[in-house]
């Protein structure tokens, strides 16, 4: 028989870090829909029992994303308690603490929440294991995300996006919100994740068992869903609004709506803006024919 050593870090074995939001203003928006939190919180415990099911192994680890702070609220390696009772407690004292908070606190507003605060505490808690020794389980990240996208946390939530894609580490998203995230889209694209919005919310579980379950090995073997339509487009540093086109800075590559004298992130002074001349084939075609 093999030695349980040899067990202990094999393909199969993953680190999940779920990102749970918990943003009041969100959940406040689903009262009129049958899909509430507390229906919503009954399939992630689902899928987290499953997935410890799955292999001894496996570890867990939930952080409650907020609208005015983020933590860490369920590890599988140390918790004694029932699953069940240790995250609903502990995420009932986070939601009454970050309420809590001043409300000046809030990076965008009620309406969103802090995703690139979660995203940053998921990828040091990533290092930590990579740190701790040769041998680990397969870390990847999975975002159930409802709140609209932050546009003043772009520049922190590309950075944990290159970070996890530099670490190998997939950001797999799960959109339970009316509209789609291009943060999270992005985040799938660039790390190899999975990005999904499922059509029934009823049927959250069954989205969950059947894509997200399968370790990094098992993907290889398996047609997940791919990415569609990706929304790529940058938000401006100066109005934090999304943009087609714009200004890049050359040093910094810092980007912005309209004409600066000056960049406001590394200090470079811009040059006056061109304007587009026209190109010799537009005079051409401009330039009437005399001999007709």
């Amino acid at each position: 028989m093999t030695p349980v050593s040899s067990k202990l870090y094999a393909d199969d074995v993953s680190l999940l870090m779920v990102l749970i939001d918990t943003n009041p203003y969100f959940w406040s928006s689903t009262k009129n829909t049958a899909f509430t939190f507390s229906k919503f919180l009954s399939h992630v415990l689902s899928f987290l029992n499953s997935i410890l099911l799955l292999n001894q192994m496996n570890q867990v680890v939930v952080i409650a994303t907020g609208y005015n702070s983020c933590n860490y609220v369920f590890d599988s390696s140390t918790s004694s308690m029932q699953r069940a009772e240790c995250l609903l407690e502990k995420l009932e004292d986070f939601v009454d603490k970050d309420e809590s908070l001043s409300q000046e606190n809030s990076v965008d507003g009620f309406g969103f929440s802090l995703l690139s605060g979660s995203l940053s505490m998921a990828l040091c808690y990533i290092q930590r294991v990579f740190r701790s020794g040769p041998l680990h389980p397969q870390p990847r990240i999975l975002c159930l995300h409802g709140s609209p996208d932050g546009p003043r946390q772009y520049v922190a939530v590309m950075n944990s996006i290159f970070s996890a894609q530099r670490s190998m580490v997939p950001i797999d998203s799960c959109v339970i919100g009316s509209q789609h995230s291009a943060f999270l889209q992005q985040a799938s694209y660039i790390t190899g994740g999975v990005y999904l919005k499922p059509q029934v919310s009823d049927g959250l579980f069954q989205y969950l068992s059947t894509v997200f379950a399968t370790d990094l090995h098992s993907r290889g073997f398996l047609q997940l869903p791919r990415p569609v339509g990706v929304d790529f487009r940058a938000s401006c540093f100066c109005h934090k609004n999304t943009i087609d086109m714009g200004y890049i800075c050359s040093v910094c590559l810092s980007i912005f709506c309209k004409h600066h004298k000056k960049c406001s992130t590394c200090g470079s002074n811009f040059g006056e803006a061109r304007k587009q001349e026209p190109s010799a084939s537009d005079q051409r075609r401009k330039t009437p024919d005399l001999n007709r």
